[in-house]
């Protein structure tokens, strides 16, 4: 059976009005998970600019963070070589980066408005994903956090992103140093392209305290987060040390806590 449905896009985040995703929260157990396939995909959507005028700040930061982020799990993949592709996902990157501070200074600037909301769309219609694996980790290991303490998707990703970065770098610091040089205006180092990259990360998480997101758990919720409660979280998102997340580099349950305990 076709999707019959359609949307009237009132908030640019999720994608949905192009994706084929969704997320689905189980409150007993707080429990959340993705659930993807074509029936979700709908067959129009209605994308007024003027309906995100009202948008609050808040809100507004936290679908330009989801966004950047959709951009960011196909752009962190093993596959390196798709020019074109890793060219449209930065321009993308670029253009949410230089307007989000427009609209949350004018909201009713439609021109802004409107760039916004169709990046939204190209982030997550997989376009940006193309000839990419992806990695998704910063997602699953975000679902654990808005699963357990109920906070909002795109500020968990602020939390999140930054010290998955740092953690996983190594792995291959030169994407790093792309993201840093094209996307953030980092002077490139050639001398030392672990420093450029560890730069560009914290002018991406400066980007994100920019625009009113949090980047530490603490700030998150609120509180000092328990120890406890990060090894329950390491073990919803590993399914009890079973399984493992990420394809730019895999994580086990050890390395969720250790992200976890960096992103305190």
């Amino acid at each position: 059976m076709k999707a019959m449905y359609g949307i009237v896009l009132t908030i640019p985040a999720a994608g949905s009005e192009m994706s084929t995703g969704c997320v689905i929260t189980n409150e007993e157990g707080a429990l959340k998970r993705s659930c993807d396939g074509n029936l979700g995909r709908c067959r129009f959507a209605v994308m007024n600019p003027e309906r995100t005028f009202t948008l609050p700040p808040f809100q507004t930061a936290c679908g330009i963070t989801d966004m950047m982020m959709h951009t960011l799990e196909r752009y962190f993949s093993k596959e390196d070589d798709m020019t074109l592709t890793d060219n449209v996902a930065e321009a993308i990157l670029r253009t949410v980066k230089e307007l989000a501070p427009v609209v949350l200074q004018n909201p009713t600037d439609y021109r802004s408005r409107a760039q916004i909301m169709w990046a939204g769309s190209l982030a997550h219609n997989d376009l940006t994903g193309c000839g990419m694996s992806g990695d998704w980790s910063t997602h699953q290991l975000e679902h654990e956090l808005s699963g357990m303490f109920g906070v909002a998707h795109g500020a968990g990703l602020a939390v999140v992103w930054p010290s998955w970065a740092r953690y996983v770098c190594p792995t291959n610091v030169s994407r790093f140093v792309r993201l840093a040089v094209n996307v953030m205006g980092v002077a490139n180092d050639f001398t030392d392209p672990e420093g450029t990259a560890l730069r560009g990360i914290a002018a991406m998480e400066q980007f994100f305290h920019s625009i009113g997101m949090p980047v530490s758990i603490h700030e998150l919720i609120g509180r000092e987060i328990k120890d406890e409660e990060i090894v329950e979280m390491a073990r919803k998102c590993s399914n009890n040390g079973n399984s493992c997340i990420g394809g730019f580099k895999t994580l086990n349950r050890d390395d969720m806590e250790k992200i976890y305990r960096m992103a305190k």
